[in-house]
Parts: C-alpha cells; structure tokens; sequence
C-alpha cells in the first residue's frame, strides 16, 4: 500500500499497536513510526542557524536522534512520544553542534525558551502540526488537493475550479465535505488523547 511505504500518518489507536508491535520486535512497526516522525527532524533542524553544508550533517545527526527515540521508547508509560523524540532529536543536534562547531548556535525558538509556557507551546505546534498532516492525509485525494489550495495556499476558488474544469460550487462542495471530514477526525483524534 503506497501509504505505508511512504511512511504516511496513522491515528492514534493505529500508533499504539504500532508500538506494541515494536516491543515485539516488528521492524516493519519500527521503520513506520520513524517515517512519520521524520518531518519533525527536518523542523527542528531548521530551527538551528548553521551553514548550507552543515545541514545534511544535522539532519543526518537528527535522524540518529530519532532512532534511537524509538529505540529507547517505552510506550507502556503512557508518555508523548512526540515530547519524548522532540528532546532526543534536539539534543542530538546540539551535541553534534557542539562538537563540530566548538560551540552550539542557539536555535531560533531558544530566545523565548526561558518561559516554559513558550516550550509547552512549541511542542504543541510540533504536535499540531504533525495532525494536520495526517488529517490531510486521510482525505481522498481530490478534498485534500481542494483544501491545499484554498486553506493553504490561499488560492480563488475560481482559479481551482478552471484548473480541474469543473464548476465553483463543485469545488466548494469538495471543500465542504473534507472540512466536515476533518472535523469528525480531529474530533475522533481529541476522544482518543483524552482517553
């Protein structure tokens, strides 16, 4: 299924048998999670100031970070995984930076770190972020193309309707059932933190 070898999201309820498996010893379960919590090394990588050709290395310092994350995770604890990586991964980076560098440049969000309320939304934006991808994702193709113009990219919907040749109030409808799809998703996807 092209979703999962892409690495593609999954829902909370399908993470935590993913990581039962893991702790069964399932590679597959174990390069799936990795996949999907790949775009955070990226963010995060970004967040540092470092020259063009130091990048590759810290993201490929990040990546080491996040595998060894799911490693070392213990999903029976009932803690975030994400806040978990999240320190890992960072702390990865920093370490390379120090030792290649001499010195670790400051990450752009650590000039607001002092205030934990500021770090505690930073790891939620992280989280955030992450569902509003896997929501996408869930979409049928045409809805989730639909919603990146208009919600993303902020197109006309005029403009999306000639692109597709079809009529406005078609792509307003597309509109209207991913939206209502997202929400019964993101609704789903509170119960299931919650509980």
């Amino acid at each position: 299924m092209k979703r999962e070898t892409e690495g593609a999201a999954f829902g909370p309820t399908e993470e935590k048998a993913l990581w039962r498996k893991i702790s069964e010893g399932d590679d597959d379960s174990r390069e799936r999670i990795i996949l999907a919590y790949r775009p955070m090394v990226f963010w995060l990588a970004k967040k540092f100031r470092v020259p063009y050709n130091t990048y590759p290395d810290l993201i490929q310092e990040g990546m080491i970070g996040l595998i060894a994350a799911v490693d070392n995770f213990e999903a029976a604890r009932n803690y975030r995984f994400t806040t978990y990586a999240y320190y890992k991964v960072r702390g990865r980076m920093a370490n390379f930076l120090q030792r290649s560098e001499a010195r670790a440049p400051r990450p752009v969000e650590d000039e607001c770190l002092e205030n934990h309320d500021s770090f505690e939304a930073d790891i939620d934006r992280i989280e955030w972020s992450l569902s509003i991808k896997e929501g996408l994702d869930s979409l049928p193709r045409k809805e989730m193309e639909v919603v990146r113009s208009l919600v993303i990219e902020g197109r006309k919907a005029s403009d999306v309707a000639n692109e597709y040749g079809v009529g406005v109030s078609h792509i307003y409808r597309l509109q209207r059932k991913a939206l209502s799809r997202l929400k019964g998703w993101f609704s789903k996807e509170d119960a299931t933190f919650g509980a």
